[in-house]
């Protein structure tokens, strides 16, 4: 798939009324300091016809009008605290072509080639990045990149969508929430939950970590796509809760999620007295008591983190693993954000005891854990510029090994495609169990 440049430039808001000031700024709250500091990428694909370029980088300076953040750039205060500057300073828009047909390529597969369709995600000073790629056949692909450090994947979704509703000259419904000094710690602070290890670690070990991180090489990490029918996750979800004593199944994550940590750690090998575990995310705007709105902008995740020893997790049957994710997932109620705000503001803040965020886009080899990122629930297929909305989403290219993302197929029938970068040699392994129901019994 060859892809030309056409053109690249810095847009900026469109203020339909007097422009605000470019001195203020937002400072990031603990949720911000605490998640994954890079880019990420998603790209959009809609079949024809599609709305002119000009539509789309219209409705996305008017979006950024009102998400301000976005147009900013990631600063610090009088004070050097780490804030978001809402100078205006802009986002950057490419437009580019490819001289085949969509259908040549699509469905994309998960590879290399896929980072064409998006600007780099290295050294980027702009919060977010726009390429937008027109293929013969009159298709057009959106390859979009965010900073995480200024929203989460929730967020960013509402984002999408609003930019979707500018596009098609609609009022931008729901407004966001752009406070983010509504996360106060108690006092005196109420410390009940371990959160070393959990989301902070000593900078020392975490170098000593990637210093320790086996090199391979890239060809050896494949990047492979799984499609889950409703019928094979209804089986997956029977059998997860075949055992559960409170008469309530588990959810379809939960089980199928157990599935999978069962599934790569058997593919992988692992002695069976390693211990492994699962990176979950969890939004706090449903956890936290009072709620927060869903329309706040920002970061509001921490994780769980269901362990295991490995002979433990593939001796046991698969209401064993659910029932571990399900229980850790359980354990980050109000009380452990609560727990994790004191943390974070009196422990790492004001005593500085070298402690940094355990979010790490910078390792490459997750073995022997796992990590889940669940866009099940997301609106990213509601982006529509005027057109409809797109036939087909999907992550970039990550090759982490062990770090999966789910979610919903394009076929809109309610299955799950999930991406799981794996070492090549486990590979054969996983596709001979993954859907094996005598596995699935085991």
């Amino acid at each position: 798939m060859k892809v030309k440049v056409e053109s690249s430039r810095i847009i900026k808001p469109f203020y339909e009324d007097i422009p605000p000031s470019t001195k203020s700024y937002i400072p990031l709250s603990v949720f911000d300091k605490v998640t994954y500091e890079a880019q990420i990428a998603v790209i959009y694909a809609y079949r024809p016809p599609t709305p002119p370029n000009a539509a789309i980088k219209l409705g996305l300076q008017k979006a950024i009008a009102v998400y301000r953040e976005w147009a900013g750039r990631l600063g610090k205060d009088e004070h050097g605290n780490p804030v978001i500057l809402l100078n205006d300073e802009g986002v950057k828009f490419v437009e580019a072509s490819s001289d085949s047909t969509l259908d040549k390529v699509i469905p994309f597969k998960p590879s290399a080639s896929l980072l064409k369709l998006h600007p780099s995600l290295n050294n980027v000073v702009e919060l977010v990045q726009v390429q937008v790629t027109r293929f013969t056949c009159g298709s057009l692909v959106v390859g979009f990149t965010a900073h995480h450090t200024v929203a989460d994947g929730h967020s960013t979704s509402n984002f999408l969508v609003a930019w979707g509703q500018a596009c098609r000259g609609l009022d931008i419904n729901p407004l966001p929430l752009h406070d983010r000094t509504i996360f106060n710690p108690r006092n005196p602070p109420l410390i009940e939950y371990e959160h070393k290890g959990a989301e902070f670690m000593s900078k020392f070990v975490k170098k000593e970590n990637s210093l320790n991180e086996t090199h391979h090489v890239t060809e050896d990490i494949v990047v492979h796509k799984v499609h889950f029918t409703v019928e094979f996750l209804a089986k997956i979800k029977a059998k997860a809760s075949s055992m559960n004593g409170n008469n309530k199944p588990y959810s379809t994550f939960e089980s199928l999620v157990a599935h999978l940590w069962r599934a790569i750690t058997k593919a992988r090998g692992l002695s069976g007295f390693e211990t492994t575990h699962i990176r979950i995310s969890v939004n706090g705007r449903m956890r936290l008591n009072p709620r927060i709105p869903n329309e706040y902008f920002g970061n509001l995740v921490l994780w769980a983190f269901p362990t295991a020893k490995v002979k433990d997790l593939l001796r046991e049957p698969l209401p064993y693993a659910t029932k571990l994710i399900h229980d850790a997932v359980m354990k980050v109620n109000n009380n452990y954000f609560r727990s994790f705000i004191d943390f974070a503001n009196h422990k790492v803040l004001k005593e500085d005891e070298d402690l940094v965020p355990t979010a790490d886009m910078n390792k490459h080899i997750l073995c022997p854990n796992l990590e889940v990122d669940s866009w099940l629930r997301f609106p990213f297929y509601d982006l529509d510029f005027g057109t409809g909305c797109p036939y087909m989403f999907m992550p970039s290219y990550f090759p982490t090994e062990g770090m999966m993302f789910l979610l919903p197929s394009f076929i809109g029938d309610g299955s799950i495609d999930v991406f799981i970068p794996l070492f090549q040699d486990n590979l054969p392994t996983f596709k001979k169990i993954c859907y094996s129901f005598d596995f699935l019994q085991n």
